[in-house]
């Protein structure tokens, strides 16, 4: 199978690294030092038991024209970097390529090939003109959950910090030939890959804590850890979830799991910094309108307040805001 991973960053490198060494053609969308660290050494890959793997095959170009029509493309950026990639990204597409969104957060597609009366809606938040809808057609779109951890600690070099679950899911909840290929192909990379019949399902369980912990680590700078067992900042993060609860129940997803047990799953992570947070302490743009502004608008969409939701929104975005006007980042650091 052909593959191009669109982002060559902490995902896509994992990816790609162990699509490579199962035998798929991967091709890396990449730039600058990762462009050159690439085609110079392949992809290294740290594992979690401290072991390393090599994926020499592995090939990058800055064009996705260079690299021709693919079976797959995985987007594995972030989602408000997804726009600048639409003017090269189409010289990736066949007839039957599938783009695969392995994107935090609520996706642009929300309610494509989604049946119901809102079927087809785009999202002001995550895609104003619809041009990401039209460039990146509804119907060559696979719908992905990542639920693994890693880092990119050198150009070309990944650590695997934990997990290696990629959930699949075709936007009608269909079983497709095409999503199994993917899927099967996945396993025999050594992730594990479920194809799901709801993977906007999934999506919310992910997001349920990405939308409360994130900004309000950003915020406050403190991990996952400690946010849980503050007891003022666990109540606000349950009073977010609350709210992003009845507004995906309104659109009709069910939870599989309570509130407190994914409370009690964050905290169980213990001292880790949100991508959130690392954004800030970085000086990189935030993740803000796919993990939270996005839920505001469904929520408005559905007929759900969402008053906690929105408080900390405007914090966070005024927190975005300054730091790129000011061209600076924040870090707690010890005296």
């Amino acid at each position: 199978m052909k593959i191009a991973i669109v982002g060559a960053g902490a995902i896509g490198g994992y990816l790609g690294a162990r699509l490579s060494l199962a035998g798929e053609e991967v091709t890396f969308i990449a730039r600058n030092r990762n462009l050159a660290a690439i085609n110079a050494n392949g992809f290294r890959l740290l594992q979690e038991d401290g072991s390393e793997l090599h994926a020499a095959a592995v090939r990058a170009v800055q064009e996705p024209a260079e690299a021709g029509p693919q079976d797959a493309v995985l987007l594995t950026v972030k989602a408000h970097q997804v726009r600048d990639l639409l003017p090269g990204l189409r010289g990736l597409f066949g007839p039957q390529t599938v783009v695969v969104t392995m994107i935090n957060g609520v996706p642009w597609w929300y309610f494509h090939r989604l049946a119901g009366p809102h079927e087809g809606r785009s999202l002001a938040s995550l895609d104003p003109d619809g041009a990401i809808a039209a460039a990146i057609e509804p119907a060559r779109i696979i719908g992905s959950v990542v639920y693994p951890a890693s880092e990119l600690v050198a150009p070309g070099v990944v650590r695997v910090i934990e997990g290696n679950r990629f959930s699949l899911g075709e936007l009608d909840g269909s079983r497709s030939e095409r999503v199994e290929a993917l899927s099967k192909a996945m396993m025999k990379a050594g992730f594990k890959s479920p194809v799901s019949r709801d993977i906007r399902g999934e999506i919310w369980v992910k997001l349920w804590g990405n939308l409360s912990f994130n900004p309000i680590s950003a915020l406050t700078h403190a991990t996952l850890q400690d946010i849980c067992r503050h007891p003022p900042t666990r109540e606000l993060a349950a009073r977010m979830m609350v709210e992003a609860r009845a507004v995906a129940e309104a659109l009709g997803v069910v939870f599989k799991i309570s509130l407190e047990q994914r409370i009690a799953g964050a905290e169980a992570v213990g001292a880790h910094k949100t991508s959130m947070l690392q954004d800030v302490e970085h000086g990189r743009a935030l993740e803000l309108e796919a993990l939270v502004g996005a839920v505001i608008e469904l929520g408005r969409i559905a007929g759900v307040a969402t008053p906690t939701i929105e408080a900390i929104h405007a914090a966070t975005s005024l927190l975005a805001q300054t730091l790129a006007a000011q061209g600076g980042r924040l870090a707690v650091q010890a005296g």
